[in-house]
């Protein structure tokens, strides 16, 4: 803008200029010209200087190191998902654009196993689709119930209390999780119009059992919420045989893709009470009226109402499709037996896991609890330094007390988890001890 005004000032002056040299000119018009020639190159010198200069590092190459990423993630991404991702970007409202989150749409039915239409990718990361699934259920002051035995369900307390929910906290200890009895009692005494859970807890490595809460929810007229983003093709989740109403999940775990897309579904009964509700969702963004209708989930032309992630569609549309080549079963069962592979492994170096129940142990995220006398963090610090493979501390309510090793995706191989149990091995060598 300021360039415009430059341009038209300059053309005024010189139109003025030219018009002088015309007529007469008296020493006095000549005089005042000239002060105002050398005002305005003062002005041009002023608006030309910048006042911040280009930054050194981004005159450098971008350089990014190459790690084994076996932490609860960001996973490692697959070749042929970061080739999808790197394609030349086409327009948010082609009708080839449309087809690609089509095709989406039906890869997460598939992974979550339903038939429900409203079923999408929110533009964001799991944390995205989870104050999407709560921002479009839940009016102010309706008490939601919320399951708390790791971090996401403080999350989800969090959020639900910023718009206004009547928020009730159902705690289990990290590393245990919700029997039916104890759900039914919480869900008698509360009342609660929502239960939020989560599937997979990989603050605590965690897989709840599903099986029976959905019916009592319904049961107590209450819908079922489902986190399940560190479980996704990771261990077996079905949303309509288990009447779950609301499920999400993210993208960068088991299914190796870039963080940035967030898969989430609804079930009819849902719906109904999102397109019932007395006030609008307090965030435009994440409004399903209008999500519904970009996802071609309702029966209108679609209409612009934001611009999506183009190219995370595209990776996220390719890990989809491995996903469904490959099959979920054959990816539970993978995660399964690899898991229990590292299982063996942690025991055998006399370490002791976090989740004392086998049953219930997330096949995607392994919890090791911190061996007496050391620091995790440079156990941690330790491995990343001379294996260049990232594994994690505690999260929430397990900081200081556990390690988290990820097996997810293409990294679920009992080679990485020879890896991963070296690298321990050799941490617990060199790492100081204390003598206390």
């Amino acid at each position: 803008m300021s360039g415009v005004v430059l341009r038209r000032s300059l053309l005024a002056h010189l139109t003025s200029c030219s018009l002088l040299a015309q007529g007469e000119r008296s020493s006095a018009s000549l005089v005042q010209l000239g002060s105002q020639c050398k005002a305005f190159s003062r002005n041009m010198s002023a608006y030309a200087e910048l006042t911040v200069p280009p930054p050194q590092a981004l005159l450098k190459p971008l350089v990014v190191p190459k790690r084994l990423l076996l932490g609860p993630g960001p996973s490692n991404i697959s070749s042929r998902v970061q080739e999808a991702g790197g394609k030349q970007v086409i327009g948010h409202m082609h009708a080839e654009m449309f087809e690609i989150m089509n095709e989406i749409k039906a890869g997460i039915q598939y992974a979550f196993q339903t038939t429900n239409n409203m079923t999408l990718a929110i533009s964001g990361s799991g944390h995205a689709a989870m104050e999407a699934a709560l921002i479009n259920v839940v009016e102010p002051g309706e008490v939601v119930l919320i399951g708390i035995h790791g971090v996401w369900g403080e999350r989800a307390a969090d959020i639900t209390e910023r718009i206004g929910g009547d928020v009730r906290r159902f705690v289990k200890p990290p590393g245990e999780n919700f029997t039916l009895q104890e759900v039914e009692q919480a869900l008698m005494q509360h009342k609660p119009v929502l239960f939020f859970i989560t599937h997979g807890e990989s603050s605590s490595g965690v897989v709840q059992e599903m099986d029976g809460i959905g019916p009592l929810c319904h049961k107590h007229n209450c819908l079922l919420l489902v986190d399940s983003v560190a479980s996704l093709g990771g261990a077996p989740l079905y949303m309509d045989k288990q009447d779950i109403d609301i499920l999400y999940s993210g993208c960068q775990k088991v299914l190796n893709c870039p963080p940035g897309t967030a898969p989430l579904s609804f079930n009819d009964k849902a719906c109904q009470k999102i397109f019932n509700r007395k006030k609008k969702p307090t965030s435009l963004y994440f409004d399903m009226s209008w999500l519904s209708n970009i996802w071609g989930c309702d029966e209108n032309p679609r209409k612009y109402h934001h611009t999506v992630p183009i190219t995370g569609l595209f990776a996220l549309r390719e890990a989809l499709a491995i996903l469904a080549e490959e099959g979920l079963e054959k990816n539970w069962k993978l995660h399964q037996e690899n898991a229990e592979y590292l299982h063996k492994g942690i025991e055998e170096l006399g370490l002791k896991l976090f989740v004392k129940d086998k049953a219930i142990r997330l096949p995607t995220v392994t919890t090791i609890a911190v061996p007496d006398g050391y620091e995790w963090k440079e156990i941690v610090d330790f491995i990343m330094k001379n294996y260049q493979i990232e594994v994690t501390g505690g999260l929430g309510p397990t900081i200081g007390k556990v390690l988290r090793i990820g097996l997810m995706g293409i990294n679920c191989t009992k080679a990485n988890a020879d890896l991963v149990l070296g690298a321990l091995k050799d941490a617990l060598k060199h790492c100081k001890k204390s003598k206390h």
